[in-house]
């Protein structure tokens, strides 16, 4: 990992790749979310302020606990003068964001369910799977592989 002098307020995308842990091609995908940003050089190549590992730490962290980045986005720019996120910011988003992730909880453990019962049969049917066609709404009136609108009486004729 490359030593970068305390005087540097600046880094490099390999510095800040190699320091964060993220991909050179995940920091751009970050900035082109506006999940972070950088400054250009005279010739063109991207500085980043020091702070923003903080911010991809910070990103990373909340995409291993499944927070989509645009939930992310939208908590860093409520931040002050798109300051960097300090430990009060991640309890404070942390805990708005566990209802969130206590409901995937559930989610999944029922999709993990209904997927032992799938493997059990094999069936994969259109009419009765719950992974196929879940919470159907029409399974009482139609089967098939597509929906078809219903015929009216003229159409019968």
């Amino acid at each position: 990992m490359p030593q970068i002098p305390q005087s540097y307020q600046e880094l490099t995308v390999g510095q800040l790749s190699a320091r964060s842990g993220a991909a050179v091609s995940a920091l751009h995908f970050y900035e082109s979310k506006g999940l972070i940003s950088s400054t250009r050089t005279s010739g063109n190549q991207r500085r980043y302020s020091r702070d923003a590992l903080r911010r991809v730490a910070f990103v990373r962290a909340a995409q291993r606990v499944g927070i989509p980045l645009a939930t992310v986005r939208e908590a860093l720019a409520e931040l002050p003068e798109e300051r960097t996120p300090n430990h009060e910011d991640w309890a404070r988003l942390s805990r708005a964001w566990r209802s969130e992730l206590d409901e995937r909880i559930k989610q999944l453990g029922r999709l993990r369910d209904h997927l032992t019962d799938c493997i059990g049969c094999g069936c994969l049917s259109l009419e009765t799977c719950v992974l196929s066609n879940p919470d159907d709404v029409f399974g009482d009136r139609l089967t098939g592989s597509r929906l078809m609108p219903e015929r009216g009486a003229a159409d019968r004729t």
